[in-house]
């Protein structure tokens, strides 16, 4: 009996083919798949594409161990269509929140990564495994996934207010979990 691929180890597999062929071919397909501001050649899908570049190995790397450590549990719980919905949906509003940001400060330059998308699965997971311990690296401190969210969230905004890190998108961050947020509350609304 044949198991079907998760859709997390499917969206990995893409995201880290996608990324080879970008090493190849990295001018090209950032002017044509990243997200560019709209005052500098921002075009619709863009809006979707930008999540599956990625500026390193790195970069790369923390995104889809993020995607798999927090994707796995939700996709068994919310099933295969609803994770692409969440998914989805926090790209979206991460790119969104990007270009009113970009448009606001005037950047011009263009965002690459699925960082938007796992914040949203994070705060997914906050919410749907509220009391589930989650241990942090530098310092080892467990915590309940529910404050590990908020306090991650707190940590996003502080940076994205203060211009701390420059060349990451912390207010995309916090658009994805804010695309996380309203799909779960129109599930909710409708059950």
């Amino acid at each position: 009996m044949r198991t079907q691929s998760s859709v997390v180890q499917t969206l990995v597999i893409i995201t880290i083919v996608v990324f080879l062929w970008e090493s190849d071919a990295a001018g090209p397909m950032v002017s044509a798949f990243a997200l560019w501001p709209l005052q500098a050649g921002f075009t619709p899908w863009q809006l979707v594409t930008y999540a599956f570049l990625h500026a390193s190995v790195l970069h790369l790397a923390f995104n889809m161990y993020g995607l798999w450590l927090f994707g796995r549990e939700l996709e068994s719980l919310l099933g295969r269509r609803a994770f692409l919905q969440l998914y989805f949906a926090s790209i979206l509003t991460a790119g969104v929140t990007q270009l009113l940001f970009t448009h606001l400060t005037g950047d011009v330059y263009p965002t690459v990564g699925a960082s938007g998308g796992v914040f949203g699965i994070l705060l997914a997971y906050g919410i749907f495994f509220p009391n589930r311990v989650l241990m942090l690296l530098f310092p080892p401190i467990p915590l309940p996934a529910w404050l590990f969210v908020t306090l991650y969230a707190g940590i996003e905004l502080t940076l994205g207010v203060t211009g701390t890190q420059a060349g990451v998108a912390h207010f995309a961050h916090l658009g994805g979990m804010a695309g996380g947020y309203l799909i779960i509350r129109r599930w909710r609304r409708r059950s």
